[in-house]
């Protein structure tokens, strides 16, 4: 495992992290808690070192912290969902109505209760608007978090699809880590986000890697998901059609088998200067050996970067659309 640092918080990541969301039983049907905990223990074996999870996974953060009893050196970030339960922030909404320092704190010692940690490493707000910067008590309260040892660092978790919504934030000096969605189909982070954690040595998470399963040439034009998971939403209509299309041309194009394309999208994320990490789903024994030696130092080629380039498919869906 490589590691990298996160910016300006200077702490040492894992090149592969682990999304934890699967695992606690929120949007995503099939993972068992058991099959979760032997994943977890095996990716910390494996040199993992940063764990993603949220207050709105469920029982994530409970996994999370009772495997973290067993292993030390790990980092965890967790999230803060919005008071108002609109993932993505709407535009005009005060932040009063999304992040109030009341309710930032008592969801930070939920947390921390939950888990059974000391503290997390990163607090991410689990949306954005970049309206509410200098608005508001959010700041002050993550500030006092940080003094009295609940929070070492603060982060927020993009908008779905919205790259550019947390620019002003980063020229304001008052965040550590940005949370993106970025893989070879959404490539638009490339033309002013990263460059802008570059200059200000912001830490970068990227999430959505292999597109909910887009870029792992699994989804078939066929392809149905159990009643509950969010995939029958994101992959509605006829997306996997789409999908099966669009990565089979890639891969044709790039010259590989489709199930070399999982390890091609990861290690087209961490051939960006920019990325400190990328946090796959791994829900799996399976999916974490098959992840982690991605972190191998060995970047992509411009020549398949320029390939990849002409591939890019920019979309405005997500969960809720």
């Amino acid at each position: 495992m490589k590691y990298r640092t996160l910016g300006r918080t200077g702490l040492s990541v894992s090149e592969i992290g682990y999304g934890a969301w699967g695992i606690g039983g929120a949007g995503w049907v099939g993972a068992t808690e058991d099959e979760s905990v032997r994943a977890l223990h095996r990716a910390v074996e494996l040199g993992v070192n940063l764990i993603d999870t949220a207050r709105g996974y469920q029982e994530s953060e409970r996994i999370v912290g009772n495997v973290l009893r067993s292993h030390t050196g790990v980092y965890v970030a967790t999230k803060v969902p919005p008071l108002n339960r609109k993932w993505p922030a709407p535009d005009g909404v005060d932040p009063a109505e999304a992040f109030p320092g009341v309710h930032i704190r008592q969801s930070v010692e939920t947390s921390l209760r939950e888990s059974g940690l000391e503290a997390f490493d990163v607090l991410q707000f689990h949306v954005w608007s970049d309206d509410w910067v200098g608005r508001g008590d959010w700041l002050e309260t993550v500030q006092a978090l940080q003094d009295e040892g609940k929070i070492r660092f603060f982060g927020v978790s993009i908008n779905d699809y919205q790259p550019n919504n947390v620019l002003a934030l980063i020229k304001s000096g008052h965040v550590d880590t940005v949370q993106v969605i970025y893989n070879m189909f959404h490539q638009a982070p490339e033309e002013r986000l990263l460059p802008a954690c570059a200059e200000h040595d912001i830490g970068v998470i990227v999430r959505v890697a292999l597109d909910e399963g887009g870029l792992t040439g699994t989804i078939k034009a066929d392809t149905t998901f159990p009643d509950g998971d969010f995939r029958g939403r994101y992959f509605r209509g006829d997306r996997p059609a789409q999908v099966e299309s669009r990565a089979g041309a890639l891969t044709e194009e790039l010259g590989i088998a489709p199930d070399q394309l999982a390890e091609t999208a990861l290690r087209f994320v961490l051939t960006h200067p920019a990325v400190a990490t990328v946090i796959p789903g791994m829900r799996t024994v399976r999916n974490v050996e098959r992840n982690a030696p991605v972190s191998d130092g060995v970047p992509l080629t411009e020549e398949r970067l320029a390939v990849i380039a002409k591939h890019r498919w920019e979309r405005n869906f997500y969960l809720r659309d």
